[in-house]
């Protein structure tokens, strides 16, 4: 069993820290790589985070910071990452070899992988059919088909290979090798190693930017960011950002970068353009991952010694809320808020005018469609019940009418706008009387919550074909 987490001496050297982890089952504080920037939850965003000393991931409701509930998983969790579909999401169980997958509408594990030895990271392709996880005391990655939950392939990669990404387009995914200061990167067609980059010294989390141009390398045993220019596959920038870099996720848009400092607890904010460190952000004790919300409203930050979460409002580079209640916190990953249920209610207005003095004398209809809101209607069925024997002609475009009944299909209409449809009907195939014609609502989309006003009817009186009047 592996002993509580405690925070690593910073002098150590990466063999004998490697070694510890899988003889004596002492977690380093190594980088979770940050995967694809969003794109179902129940309540607001979900975040999921890994609790390296409680077996299992506390569920987040992001728009009120608290703890709605656990995923019992397997033993020590450490990377978490939900699939592009956000249906899905894969946590690393680090003593046990193997990855919990479980559903993101129920929260409910529904497979155990296998995978090889000290699982660390996990991080999905963009179309999802993939993942790949990093083995730290195998010095492998596990490919898992998503389709089966099994390892479709393995691929030896450096020494203690902690954080991984997979580029935007899918086609190479990038290893961090703690154990000998290098990033492997697999072409992801054949699943082999396509080049081997050196960079900074115990590098840890990896990071692809949003256009797929740069990767971001923590290096953890050092002070550096290690910036890899994926084109040619070599470092073209190092980012000073104080002692045991950890953790690097970029914002939606690209323009920043956040890093978790384990030597200062604290979050470095580079601008991606410059290549240097623009804020620093306080945050709690030993910070291991950090992940930006799907909106880039807010970026959190996982504290592993003090059981907590750091959120910071990334207009301010300011912490607005920490998080308690968790057990050594380390992976997090974000399952968006489902789209809100769009409604749109439709006030049904209808108008009569007689039109007399002519060779065949009539009385106009106008059946009126307005939009109330709040969303715009994209299409709608609206009814005119006729009175027996009745027809009507010269309809505007879109209704018909057929049995006594003009039927008028509208489409888009704004929200506050209103559509008319307009058609006659002759006096002389009217009873003298009162004449009543009901427009109703039939369908909409979307839904009309409001139906007390889904209908409304116009009657005029005939005394003759000549002498009609109406409201």
């Amino acid at each position: 069993m592996i002993s509580a987490l405690s925070r690593p001496r910073r002098t150590q050297s990466r063999r004998r820290r490697l070694t510890s982890l899988a003889a004596a089952g002492t977690l380093a504080l190594t980088g979770v790589a940050a995967l694809t920037e969003p794109a179902h939850a129940d309540v607001g965003p979900k975040a999921y985070v890994s609790n390296f000393g409680g077996d299992d991931v506390s569920v987040i409701d992001t728009s009120t910071n608290t703890i709605t509930g656990s995923i019992s998983v397997g033993s020590n969790p450490t990377g978490v990452a939900v699939n592009p579909a956000d249906t899905q999401a894969y946590v690393t169980n680090f003593d046990d070899g193997t990855v919990s997958a479980f559903d993101t509408g129920t929260d409910a594990v529904t497979a155990t992988i296998p995978v090889g030895s000290n699982p660390l990271t996990v991080a999905f392709t963009p179309s999802g059919n993939r993942a790949y996880v990093t083995n730290l005391s195998d010095s492998t990655v596990s490919v898992i088909n998503t389709a089966t939950n099994t390892v479709s392939a393995t691929v030896p990669v450096g020494a203690g290979p902690n954080g991984t990404a997979v580029n935007p387009s899918g086609t190479t995914a990038y290893v961090t090798n703690n154990g000998d200061d290098t990033v492997s990167v697999i072409n992801t067609a054949a699943n082999t190693v396509s080049a081997t980059v050196p960079v900074g010294d115990g590098p840890s989390g990896v990071a692809v930017s949003p256009s797929g141009t740069t990767a971001y390398v923590t290096n953890n045993d050092g002070t550096t960011v290690s910036v890899i220019d994926t084109a040619t596959n070599t470092v073209s920038a190092t980012v000073p950002v104080g002692a045991g870099p950890n953790g690097v996720a970029f914002s939606p848009s690209g323009t920043r970068a956040y890093v978790t400092s384990t030597g200062s607890d604290d979050v470095k904010v580079i601008n991606t353009a410059t290549s240097t460190v623009t804020a620093t952000v306080p945050v709690g004790d030993s910070p291991a991952k950090v992940e930006v919300n799907p909106s880039g409203t807010a970026v959190y930050a996982t504290n592993r010694a003090d059981d907590t979460v750091s959120v910071i409002d990334t207009a301010t580079n300011a912490v607005t809320a920490t998080i308690s209640g968790f057990n050594s916190p380390y992976g997090i990953a974000f399952v968006p808020a489902p789209p809100t249920a769009q409604e749109a209610d439709i006030d049904v207005n209808f108008t009569a005018k007689p039109n007399l003095g002519l060779l065949v004398p009539y009385l106009s209809y106008t059946l009126t469609a307005h939009n109330t809101g709040p969303d715009a209607v994209t299409s709608a069925t609206l009814t005119a019940a006729l009175p027996p024997g009745a027809s009507a002609t010269n309809l505007s475009a879109g209704c018909t009418v057929a049995a006594s009944t003009v039927t008028c299909a509208y489409g888009a209409i704004a929200d506050d706008a209103s559509v008319n449809k307009t058609f006659r009907v002759p006096l002389h195939l009217l009873t003298l009387g009162k004449v009543k014609v009901t427009g109703l609502r039939t369908a909409s989309a979307p839904t009309d919550t409001h139906p007390a006003n889904d209908s409304a009817a116009v009657t005029c009186t005939a005394v003759s074909v000549i002498l009609v009047t109406c409201p």
